[in-house]
């Protein structure tokens, strides 16, 4: 039920209380994107009332619309409800700090003391990404590829990305999927919703918008006349962090067409490192966190995690901010609903190819991997056993199986 504005709460907080309150979801935000969505409405929209139940599903609807972390933007967009920028750095720093820790400290061990891992445990780690990422092209396919048009434009992504696994292939398909979309796809439409209690003005947002392609485009073409190691790292996370639709996971094949193929991190670890974010609360954009610890050229350790982490994510507040002030002629555009559903239905291909390669193809040598890659599977989607302990268990088994697993 719909709280009236009247109920709505207007009191006004200091960035450094929407970080606590940020930090106590951060560390206990197990679940996913969509769990994420499901804590933040309970504690700003039910318990604070920070906002109406329609004017969260609006806000909703604008960053599943946007490329990026869904939750991380609708996180930045509250905190902005109560202090303002610094509000949304507060809350994503809240949310995302505790897992990017976690996660760039599993990376610098790694780089030092890989040795003393063993070997079945990392295996374990990388036959659970199998189940992980199974699960999410399997509930991201039911919801965003309902359909003959959208069907057609996931299986025929996925083909297109096998054939061309790069990450120009990746945008070419993207886009590629936004025009079919728009041609054969025919939205529905839902004009009723109440306007997001965010000011920003119009210029301001241009602005954003005008830096966001700036960065996108100009990174590649700097790059092109002055090629550096760090500036290379920043473009490839700042190119990921821009292209993502439809959550998190799909960061994976965008990520490994970066870093894998140019030497900067193993296949192996990538695989076990993505592994191990799925046992982490909060966003599972601080993978990047890890890789960037893992980087094999500078930056890496822990300046490497904070380079990667923060230019993956420096593209979600350009975008939020950019286009709230236009949300409202865009929510309109039956032209870009359509585009969106055909991208909605392209990256799930991109993520199916990715559960063939580099997911499948590394992870499943034999047939006991295959074994505990669908026992992995069942425990998460019918068992409904938690990441965490899912992970904890493969990487066990790893373990005590040793070099027969």
């Amino acid at each position: 039920m719909d709280h009236n504005n009247s109920n709505i709460s207007n009191e006004n907080f200091s960035a450094w209380t929407v970080f606590l309150l940020f930090l106590r979801l951060g560390l206990t935000s197990f679940g996913g994107p969509v769990a994420h969505l499901g804590y933040f409405r309970e504690e700003f929209v039910t318990r604070r009332r920070w906002l109406s139940e329609r004017s969260y599903a609006d806000l909703v609807a604008l960053c599943q619309f946007l490329p990026g972390p869904a939750s991380s933007q609708v996180g930045m967009a509250l905190g902005m409800t109560r202090a303002g920028f610094a509000g949304a750095f507060a809350a994503w720093a809240g949310f995302t700090l505790p897992s990017a820790i976690l996660l760039a400290a599993f990376g610098v061990g790694l780089s030092t003391w890989g040795g003393i891992v063993p070997v079945g445990m990392l295996h374990g780690f990388e036959i659970v990404a199998v189940a992980v990422v199974a699960q999410a092209v399997w509930g991201m396919g039911r919801n965003l590829c309902v359909g003959t048009v959208r069907l057609s434009t996931m299986v025929l992504s996925a083909c297109a990305i096998l054939l061309c696994p790069t990450a120009l292939g990746q945008v070419c398909v993207i886009a590629t999927a936004a025009c079919v979309g728009m041609i054969f796809i025919k939205p529905t439409q839902d004009n009723v919703h109440d306007p997001l209690p965010i000011a920003i003005r119009r210029r301001t947002g241009a602005l954003l918008l005008v830096i966001f392609f700036a960065l996108l485009f100009g990174l590649p073409a700097i790059l092109a006349i002055w090629p550096d190691h760090i500036l290379a790292v920043v473009n490839a996370f700042y190119r990921a962090g821009s292209l993502v639709f439809g959550g998190g996971h799909v960061v994976l094949p965008l990520l490994q067409a970066s870093v894998v193929p140019n030497g900067w991190v193993p296949n192996e670890t990538f695989l076990a490192g993505y592994g191990v974010a799925q046992a982490v609360p909060g966003p599972l954009f601080t993978y990047a966190a890890f890789l960037g610890a893992s980087l094999s050229v500078a930056p890496s350790g822990w300046l490497g995690a904070f380079t990667c982490l923060i230019a993956i994510f420096v593209p979600s507040f350009l975008l939020v901010f950019g286009a709230l002030p236009f949300w409202e002629q865009l929510r309109r555009s039956k032209h870009m609903q359509a585009a969106l559903s055909g991208v909605n239905a392209s990256v799930v291909g991109l993520l199916l190819a990715a559960l063939y390669h580099p997911v499948w193809t590394s992870a499943i040598l034999k047939p006991i991997d295959f074994g505990f890659a669908v026992l992995a599977l069942v425990a998460l989607m019918f068992w409904k056993l938690p990441p965490w302990l899912v992970v904890l268990c493969s990487g066990v088994a790893g373990w005590i199986f040793g070099s027969g697993f």
